[in-house]
């Protein structure tokens, strides 16, 4: 049964103002966009459809919704400002349920759809959770019928239930795994299969799942998407990956490719590039987590909190002068988050620095930043520049993309397959002997 007391009723959202995390108001909004999952599940709400001026919609991620009340929603992070293009594989609530046939599954009587709520089941991730229905059979003196709100489960609103095949019942099935899994069906596609996919899936699951794949197939799936989208999903990408597959492309590929990029995000895969490969440089994100130098343990673990940072760029927090976005001003030290973990909320993150963490330089080379990382057993490590300034941090992970050899996430994809395959023949196998 849904909470009621956690559902939002989306026709309450229309033409609320969204602001941004400043208290400015970008515009308002129009829409909910949700896609279908499978085996009965309530859809999964992507985002909002927001129209800024003069009518130019554009679609905001749920990923950067901050906060929903009942006056105004606000949101972080760069705004894309790409006029928003429908795919197949989506629905929008507003326009496409709201008066559409409905029936209770248990009973016959005849409704329409009157609005649709939606809940949170993780940070930053809502689905559809009830749906309200009216009566359609007239009533005495011309009255309305009766409003009754369901669970999403207990309702068929008609044409949404129908089987859905090919690439949209792919999508639906893409939407609970695991991006390095959807690398791996992607990886076994045909070239073809693979594009009309890719071209199919939202930027934020493209962008996730190109990070698992080989560099070759990255450049054959980028450079076939329009120039506009394929934008829209290297912003998508972690910084460090997007420079990494920007660098493999032809210099007036990649030149066009920056300049159709949001400014804010393009300058950081800029700052990368200019380093070389396999250093210190080359293989840092410029987004780890940093913090003024009166900044307070509670707000420290308030920061690794982030359901956006990975774990390995959590497990660090990092002290400097202002500004504090890369390049910062004078680095001070780094925290591990065990250390945060044991100290009272109040106490100033300063007073907690590792003095024995050296940093690395930007020009430090591959096989000295391996051994480093091997020496102090670490996850995570600043990068700075000669002046002392924090540059951004390489995770342990960055290193091991560098170490394996350059076919090992395509080795790795095919190994995964073959132990899919062979579970799915095993599985296949029992059900026969049980027989």
């Amino acid at each position: 049964m849904a909470s009621r007391e956690s559902s939002v009723f989306i026709s309450r959202l229309k033409n609320l103002p969204v602001l941004d995390v400043a208290g400015d108001q970008l515009g308002r909004v129009r829409d909910v966009i949700v896609q279908r999952r499978v085996d009965g599940r309530p859809p999964r709400v992507k985002g909002l459809l927001v129209e800024l001026f003069a009518r130019h919609r554009i679609f905001i991620s749920m990923a950067r919704v901050r906060n929903v009340d009942p006056t105004q929603i606000v949101i972080s992070g760069v705004l894309n400002t790409r006029r928003f293009e429908r795919r197949d594989s989506e629905i929008l609530v507003i326009d496409d349920l709201f008066d559409q046939s409905a029936q209770r599954t248990d009973q016959q009587t005849p409704a329409v759809v009157f609005d649709v709520a939606m809940q949170t089941t993780r940070v930053h991730e809502w689905e559809l959770s009830e749906v309200a229905i009216r009566e359609s059979r007239p009533r005495a003196f011309g009255r309305r019928g009766h409003v009754t709100i369901l669970d999403w489960d207990e309702v068929r609103i008609s044409g949404f239930d129908a089987t859905f095949q090919g690439t949209d019942h792919l999508l639906a099935e893409f939407e609970d795994m695991k991006a390095a899994d959807v690398a791996r069906e992607l990886h076994n596609m045909t070239p073809e299969r693979r594009a009309e996919v890719a071209a199919a899936l939202d930027d934020v699951k493209l962008a996730d799942a190109l990070e698992e794949l080989p560099e070759e197939e990255q450049v054959q799936l980028i450079q076939g998407l329009d120039p506009e989208r394929a934008a829209d999903v290297l912003e998508e990408m972690d910084p460090d990956d997007a420079a990494d597959l920007i660098g493999e492309l032809a210099p007036e590929v990649a030149e066009r490719l920056l300049n159709r990029m949001e400014p804010e995000e393009a300058k950081d895969v800029r700052r990368l590039l200019i380093y070389e490969d396999f250093t210190a440089g080359g293989m840092m994100t410029p987004e780890p987590v940093i913090l003024a130098p009166d900044a307070t343990v509670a707000e420290a673990l308030a920061k690794v909190r982030d359901a956006e940072l990975t774990p390995a760029l959590a497990c660090m927090v990092y002290v400097c002068r202002s500004p504090l976005e890369t390049p910062t001003g004078r680095y001070v030290g780094g925290v591990h988050f065990q250390r945060l973990l044991r100290e009272p909320p109040s106490t100033l993150v300063s007073a907690l620095l590792d003095s024995d963490l050296e940093p690395l330089q930007a020009e430090t080379k591959l096989h000295v930043v391996s051994r480093y990382f091997a020496t102090y057993n670490l996850v995570n490590a600043p990068v700075l520049d000669a002046d002392r300034r924090l540059l951004g941090a390489v995770t342990v992970d960055d290193v091991l993309d560098h170490v394996l050899p350059p076919d090992w996430r395509g080795t790795q994809l095919d190994a995964l397959s073959a132990q899919t395959n062979l579970g799915s023949r095993r599985s296949r196998g029992r059900s026969v002997s049980r027989g």
